[in-house]
């Protein structure tokens, strides 16, 4: 069975390979530069796999044991669509291939390519070439971390939250929510774990590879059901209600609540770092933040719109540069400090809380 799956995964490759990496390759002008067609190839089987288990595992978890019921699933329809554009254009993994031909030109044309050597930081590890797994081990965990502390900015840094804030807007957090996201905000993003993944040395496949289970973590851990992993591997890994805590509501009795639960895949950092939170019943989810809140009901481009108006108010403003917790003023999009904002405008219900299971 094992060796016919195989077999299948290897054809289909090869197929899409020839039919159409290949070909796309040898009109673009730097495109042998590109890297192993094949492992192109898998890439986009990847992604392609990826909605399939976002349709088919995660959406019915939702049905079967939801941690939120809705009367209706109106907000969710708009975030099917921007995980659409971010999995098939603006992921990290495409940004990958396009960063490989201008680091492999900076490095005289991808020597550690032609030997089968182990490239960047990873290649001073003796004996790493012989360890693959452990190469690859390495890599996730630096990538996990510089994830968590990349989020932690885009929450502190006035600016990137003006981008990051569209992601919180969402009132009704789904499996379909982890690609809710600025385009800007998405594009920034994926280079900086690109470039990291450049520096530290890995190749198109074992980035793939990356990229996939990541991102199925993720939309787990965004999916709305009551599902866990238990005592122990929620201190280990980010499970769906770890990380709905992180999308809660500012509750203004306990205003430091909501900064909680950064760790994209491992949980490790939130508890080393002192920013977990555990035992807490589900709340609200979305931003109390009028002027940010205002997402929901808009459509792609409207939103997109949006936040651009938040990030250029932010990045003119002297407040968008200091680290601080802000909202946004809605006439001018320039941050304002949570202190100096309306106490009753952030602390008013935006709509009736999810009823809970």
């Amino acid at each position: 069975m094992l060796d016919a799956i195989t077999r299948l995964w290897t054809d289909l490759v090869g197929r899409i390979a020839a039919d159409l990496v290949s070909p796309a390759l040898a009109w673009l002008p730097l495109g042998h530069l590109a890297g192993d067609p094949h492992d192109i190839a898998a890439a986009l089987l990847i992604a392609l796999l990826q909605l399939v288990i976002i349709a088919c595992i995660f959406r019915p978890l939702e049905a079967i044991a939801p941690a939120e019921k809705w009367t209706d699933r109106r907000f969710v329809g708009v975030d099917r669509n921007l995980t659409l554009l971010m999995i098939f254009g603006l992921n990290p993994l495409f940004a990958f291939l396009v960063l490989t031909p201008v680091a492999a030109l900076l490095t005289g044309g991808g020597a550690a390519a032609e030997t089968g050597s182990t490239g960047g930081l990873l290649g001073f590890i003796p004996g790493i070439d012989q360890h693959p797994y452990l190469a690859f081990g390495l890599y996730y965990v630096i990538f996990d971390l510089t994830y968590y502390w990349m989020h932690r900015a885009q929450h502190v840094i006035p600016w990137w939250w003006a981008m990051h804030s569209m992601h919180h807007s969402q009132r009704q957090v789904s499996c379909w929510n982890n690609d809710r996201s600025c385009l800007l905000d998405g594009v920034f993003q994926s280079f900086i774990i690109a470039g990291l993944g450049l520096v530290v040395g890995v190749d198109a496949a074992q980035f793939a590879l990356l990229e996939l289970l990541s991102e199925l973590v993720q939309n787990f851990s965004h999916t709305n059901t009551r599902l866990g992993f238990g005592r122990i591997l929620e201190r280990l890994f980010v499970s769906p209600g770890f990380h709905r805590l992180h999308h809660m509501r500012i509750d203004p009795a306990r205003p430091n609540l909501h900064n909680c639960n950064f760790g994209q895949v491992l949980a490790v950092w939130d508890n080393l770092f002192g920013t977990a939170l555990y035992g807490e019943s589900p709340r609200a989810t979305g931003v109390a933040d009028p002027t940010v809140d205002a997402d929901n009901g808009l459509g792609v481009l409207a939103m997109q719109w949006a936040a651009l108006k938040r990030f250029w108010g932010a990045v003119r403003s002297p407040d968008g540069w200091k680290l601080q917790e802000v909202a946004f003023d809605p006439q001018t999009f320039r941050p304002v400090p949570v202190g100096h904002a309306d106490p009753q405008g952030l602390a008013s219900p935006q709509s009736a809380p999810p009823r809970r299971t």
